[in-house]
């Protein structure tokens, strides 16, 4: 990369989702085994540095970076495995409002970043 190239930039995304807590267990396991077309799908639609932190009652906050929030969500709308894995993963989930969880969660406004 040359030192004319502008610097590659990114979006922090962080959100919101309510896990039931009936399924908090299976939950966690589910995510202890991504499948791995899954994870080189988000990997190749742009989600980096992704985190899911659970709060015991079921609050689940995730972190992720993209360079591009539209084009990562179409990107993910595009993979078959999105739709099997958003599938399975809608009823882990109070109020998505009839969207996947990908879409349905609530997305927080950044108001400080230390660097």
């Amino acid at each position: 990369m040359s030192s004319d190239s502008p610097p590659i930039t990114s979006q922090r995304v962080c959100f919101l989702l309510h896990v039931k807590p009936e399924r908090l267990d299976e939950y966690k396991a589910r995510h202890a085994n991504v499948w791995p077309d899954m994870l080189e799908a988000l990997r190749e639609t742009g989600w980096h540095n992704y985190s899911l932190f659970l709060r015991a009652d079921g609050l689940l906050v995730g972190y992720f970076e993209t360079p591009d929030l539209p084009a990562a969500l179409q990107g993910m709308r595009q993979r078959e495995v999105n739709d099997r894995w958003q599938a399975e993963m809608a009823s882990f989930f109070i109020d998505l409002g009839g969207k996947h969880p990908d879409e349905g969660f609530l997305r927080l406004e950044e108001v400080f970043h230390l660097d």
